[in-house]
């Protein structure tokens, strides 16, 4: 309860400010406590003030310190959930939904459902760094402000109230005939080789000694670096600033960069595994293969035009070049892509069939035909095959086609081919680009009258583009990682500023030849004790550093 904010010197404090800022005097009822509250040394807080607005009770909200706690604890908590299973951002070409259930059962679903699969991209969590971020400039600016004032304006001949209640306090008189001024400038002097500053009043019989009070700034530093942590990690929702996806490239392949406007392809994939008479006999007995070493030499592009646009060519420019093993990635302006694993894939990447005439053997031309995302239509001399379907693996159910997967294992595409001697509406024509099994699926089986007429086939296996791996990377930025390194670094100043430095005031104030001797440090009081000891001992006052400790002075 505050009583009166006008002390007895004639000093007008702000509303909240429990000890007078001129002579230090408490004003406000302690509860029988002998020793003061020095927290920012007694000043008025805005979090305090009297009929607070709304703004304010936003700011008293986010300015207590048990606010704080709870929003870091629920972080925490948060934290910890979003670690019980995989992130989505993990998977490899997996369907979350489908992960989970198969994974985890009943538990993994309700997990993917509550969206704690997704928990450091979420926008609750988000909302929680932010108001952490919030919670720390707010709590800071409430302290630090009323903190600097105080120290910035310290009265040297401090209210013997506010002496006698520090923890560490003396009151002894001094020999008869003691030159008071010459005593306190000895004490002075004594103090300043121990790294005090040295500040004196007017009549030289008030002193306040004071060092390392750079220590009050470490934990303000620390939320500093806090803040710009926070910062940096909120940065990383910004789209372009951070990536961490996971990418499988077929052998030859050139694949976009999710959200980016470079490519990246799979030039080749070497793998070099361990002999058998290196492996220890537990393996040889399994038959395990062990890789020794794997790496993909990779082709970073970066593209100009067309990429966004699946119905034209992208035009690539290559920028970079390397070989990406593991823990070497590749590194271009802060893209990193990294190996993280490998499958081995026989699979085709793409053909060049030849269209012609089965009867006269005359050739029309021939084309390009990727297996992943070919083009609507291919103009091969005088006729145009349009893509009706594709299964890249092939299968039938009902009587229907359909594909067993999206890897190109057993490819088939379905054109539509119009021009001379054809319909006008174009006739069905089905290619396999590899050989079925079944014979009923034969080409021409299948294809009936137009495979007398036209006949899709690759001349040489030169027209055969195999992947026989798919090296999967993982494909990172991280723009905001130097804020966080900062932020780090900076925190740690504040850790050891305040960890290795205490701040320690030292005041006296000798009234007829009546020493006060009041001081004050953050930790380490015995420290502080002895060396005051040890100071007026040089100075002919013996006193022991127990006779410092509050209530046991000497009269």
């Amino acid at each position: 309860m505050f009583y009166n904010t006008k002390c007895d010197c004639g000093h007008q404090n702000p509303t909240g400010t429990t000890l007078c800022e001129s002579c230090g005097n408490p004003l406000i009822d302690i509860d029988g406590r002998d020793i003061l509250e020095m927290r920012y040394d007694g000043m008025a807080r805005r979090s305090q003030k009297s009929n607070p607005s709304i703004l304010d009770k936003v700011w008293n909200f986010f300015s207590s310190v048990k606010i704080a706690v709870w929003i870091i604890l629920f972080t925490v908590v948060a934290s910890a959930v979003g670690t019980i299973f995989p992130q989505e951002n993990t998977f490899l070409d997996m369907d979350p939904a489908q992960y989970y259930s198969e994974n985890y059962g009943t538990l993994g679903t309700i997990y993917h459902v509550l969206g704690f699969s997704h928990t450091f991209n979420s926008w609750w969590f988000i909302t929680l760094l932010f108001m952490i971020g919030t919670s720390l400039v707010i709590c800071s600016l409430d302290r630090v402000l009323p903190l600097y004032r105080a120290l910035s304006k310290q009265q040297i001949r401090k209210h013997l109230n506010f002496l006698t209640r520090q923890k560490v306090t003396l009151t002894a008189d001094l020999p008869a005939g003691t030159d008071e001024e010459a005593w306190t400038s000895k004490l002075g002097t004594i103090l300043r080789k121990k790294s005090y500053r040295i500040h004196k009043d007017k009549d030289g019989k008030a002193l306040l000694a004071e060092k390392y009070r750079f220590s009050r700034w470490g934990p303000y530093i620390n939320h500093i670096g806090l803040i710009i942590f926070l910062i940096g990690v909120l940065m990383r929702s910004i789209p372009g600033w951070h990536m961490d996806q996971y990418m499988g490239i077929l052998e030859g392949e050139t694949k976009q960069i999710p959200h980016t406007s470079y490519f990246i392809k799979n030039e080749k994939f070497t793998l070099e595994l361990y002999d058998e008479k290196d492996l220890p006999e537990s393996i040889k007995a399994k038959g395990q293969i062990v890789p020794k070493t794997y790496e993909t030499q990779a082709v970073l592009y970066h593209c100009s035009a067309n990429c966004e646009d699946s119905d034209k060519e992208p035009v690539l420019e290559e920028v970079h070049k390397g070989n990406i093993l593991v823990n070497h990635p590749l590194d271009y302006k802060g893209l990193q892509a990294y190996q993280f694993d490998y499958k081995s894939t026989p699979l085709l990447i793409s053909v060049r069939p030849t269209l012609s005439n089965p009867t006269t053997g005359e050739s029309y031309g021939s084309f390009d035909l990727p297996m992943n995302n070919p083009k609507d239509s291919y103009q091969v001399g005088p006729y145009k095959l349009t893509l009706k379907g594709y299964f890249p693996e092939f299968g039938l159910e009902k009587g229907q086609p359909i594909s067993l997967s999206n890897e190109p294992k057993a490819p088939a595409f379905i054109f539509s081919i119009t021009g001379p001697g054809l319909s006008a509406n174009g006739e069905p024509y089905m290619y396999f680009p590899r050989q079925i099994d079944k014979e009923s699926f034969s080409q021409d089986t299948i294809n009936g009258a137009i495979s007398q007429k036209l006949k899709l086939a690759v001349g040489s296996m030169e027209g055969v583009q195999f992947a026989n791996y798919t090296t999967y990377l993982n494909i990172r930025v991280d723009k905001a990682m130097p804020y966080i390194w900062v932020g780090s670094a900076i925190f740690m100043i504040g850790v050891i500023m305040g960890f290795y430095w205490q701040h320690r005031r030292i005041w006296i104030r000798i009234d007829n030849g009546k020493l006060t001797l009041g001081g004050h440090t953050n930790k380490n009081w015995f420290g502080l004790r002895n060396e005051v000891a040890a100071a007026l001992k040089k100075n002919d006052l013996e006193v022991s550093p127990k006779s410092l400790d509050t209530g046991g002075n000497q009269g």
